[in-house]
């Protein structure tokens, strides 16, 4: 089995243990508990950890905390100020990974796709099951699959591009996973061209978005100050949930004031997932830096 595919049946089982931590935080549940609830004892629990993220069970579930949230949101300011002042899209981008975001033209975008050829594929991911979809202009979309439902994320696909040629090529889309989820450092890294359709507005949220370093998150609010519109919070939170590529614009980084993680296209657990094993990689690449 490939380790993607050994990732993806992992992330399933880790996804099942936070959910499991949600519905029993008050109960503070031992790690056993936690084992049993995904089917697997303690001891290969540990190792599906170490698999899946490299570090503890404990470690991560620190991670998720709205403590720890809080200690990123605290320090959201000087993170973003220093990606707008270096110049830098993507700073700290996992792995050496680096994106270029073209937008559809004004008349591209209102022909919704008009005599554009969109090839797509479902593939595993670390994050469980996922639709990459491609044009000659780069990706445009990026989908997790919940509860096997292939059909929703490929018709929201079609809502995206209505008019588009759309069909499935697993093929065209398989040698982009790697590229998409780096497990190691790319040889030679290439940039990775995405294809986004939206308005203006929403662009700009995206473009900001990708500022996020890995391992950070920030607020609706930050986004929005940083972005001149101190008072649209609402307004980004709406762009952030109509993002087409999520993970590689990753509006999983951005979270509530409070420290709630809030929702997630993907599912609430998942964004939480991103984030821990985000977290996890960011403080490997430190102490081997």
């Amino acid at each position: 089995m490939s380790t993607i595919k050994t990732l993806c049946r992992d992330y399933e089982r880790i996804e099942t243990a936070i959910r499991f931590l949600e519905a029993n935080a008050p109960c503070q549940p031992q790690l056993a508990e936690v084992a049993a609830a995904t089917g697997l004892s303690e001891f290969h629990f540990q190792r599906l950890f170490g698999r899946w993220v490299g570090i503890s069970p404990k470690r991560f579930l620190q991670y998720l905390t709205k403590e720890h949230a809080k200690h990123m949101l605290a320090r959201a300011d000087t993170v973003l100020d220093t990606a707008y002042g270096t110049g830098l899209s993507g700073a700290g981008r996992l792995h050496d990974l680096f994106v270029t975001c073209e937008a559809a033209t004004p008349g591209e975008y209102r022909r919704k796709g008009a005599d554009l050829e969109i090839a797509f594929g479902y593939h595993p991911s670390p994050f469980g099951e996922v639709l990459l979809a491609t044009t000659a202009r780069g990706l445009c979309h990026v989908a997790f699959v919940q509860n096997n439902g292939r059909e929703r994320v490929l018709d929201d696909l079609r809502r995206q591009w209505p008019r588009a040629d759309i069909r499935h090529r697993a093929g065209k889309t398989a040698s982009l996973v790697k590229r998409v989820f780096p497990l190691a450092p790319l040889p030679q890294p290439t940039p990775l061209h995405l294809y986004v359709s939206g308005t203006n507005f929403q662009i700009q949220v995206w473009q900001a978005l990708l500022r996020i370093p890995l391992g950070e998150a920030v607020s609706y609010e930050d986004i929005a100050r940083h972005i001149g519109i101190p008072q649209g919070a609402r307004a980004v939170g709406n762009a952030v949930g109509r993002n087409p590529i999520p993970f590689l614009i990753p509006c999983h980084r951005v979270i509530r004031k409070t420290g709630l993680f809030g929702n997630y296209g993907g599912g609430p657990a998942r964004k939480k997932a991103m984030l821990g094993w985000e977290s996890a990689r960011a403080v490997q690449a430190l102490s081997t830096g």
